[in-house]
């Protein structure tokens, strides 16, 4: 299934809370993707009208992606899910399909259906913020709306598509960070106590000193954990969290795509890992 069936199982990170603290944590990005899902299906019992499951899907461009799909369990393997998927997935939209999958079997099979690739893990690093200093040349800016298009900039190039839709909202959620060097924006960083990301540096290099400085943050703020949810083909994000006593939270999510898109050696996802 989706992938954000695992979040609530997930021990030592932000999200492990009881379900009305975990509910308030994530019921506003909820609330956003309802607002710009590009499909929302829901099914339905024939006779009372209860709810069986539902499903939905954004669109950024030219990438479409599955952000959620819920069977109920005493419903499932009863065809039910291959014709929600066929609603809320159809064939042909997009010219980049992608899903955060989790390893349920079922769901890989339904995935791999709709014409999708397991293209390598998605790997949630969760560790307790120690003090950290930044050195070097990277400079952290507090960003403001004015400065959009230039993370729009980075993202399409990282990234291969800007989410202009998701711009306000995670201004409104998360503190947006510049990184520059010598007066070039070279990254970029979506930070709160609920979440982080999206993250992206224009070279994997910078990324030491970004992580660095949102770790810093963390401390500051006297947060307990902070995690990232990390591409494992990132070797620089992977060897830096490792190194600094992070811990690769159990399950790995699998990032699966009709064809290869992105520079996921620069990049980490956006976290709850519902979407990328």
């Amino acid at each position: 299934m989706a992938a954000m069936r695992d979040l609530s199982a997930r021990q030592g990170n932000e999200w492990k809370l009881d379900p009305e603290s975990f509910w308030t944590v994530l019921e506003p990005f909820l609330r956003h993707l309802a607002t710009h899902a590009a499909e929302w299906w829901v099914t339905e019992e024939p006779v009372d009208g209860s709810m069986v499951g539902y499903a939905r899907s954004i669109e950024r461009g030219g990438l479409f992606e599955l952000s959620e799909f819920f069977i109920r369990p005493d419903r499932q393997s009863a065809g039910i899910g291959r014709r929600l998927m066929e609603r809320v997935y159809p064939p042909g939209r997009g010219d980049v399909r992608a899903i955060i999958a989790t390893t349920d079997v079922r769901g890989l099979r339904r995935y791999y259906a709709a014409g999708t690739v397991a293209r390598f893990g998605m790997a949630s690093l969760a560790g307790q913020p120690k003090p950290a200093h930044v050195a070097g040349s990277l400079e952290p800016v507090l960003a403001t709306s004015l400065d959009i298009p230039e993370i729009a900039a980075i993202e399409e190039t990282v990234f291969g598509y800007p989410r202009h839709a998701d711009y306000p909202w995670l201004f409104e959620q998360r503190e947006p960070y510049l990184y520059r060097r010598a007066g070039r924006t070279v990254g970029f960083a979506f930070f709160s106590k609920t979440g982080q990301g999206p993250i992206a540096a224009l070279d994997p290099a910078d990324l030491r000193a970004i992580l660095l400085h949102l770790e810093a943050l963390a401390h500051a703020r006297g947060m307990e954990s902070i995690s990232f949810e990390v591409p494992t083909i990132n070797e620089v994000a992977m060897q830096h969290l490792l190194g600094r006593g992070f811990k690769i939270d159990a399950p790995l999510n699998l990032l699966m795509s009709n064809v290869p898109f992105g520079q996921f050696d620069r990049l980490i996802a956006f976290a709850p890992a519902i979407v990328l």
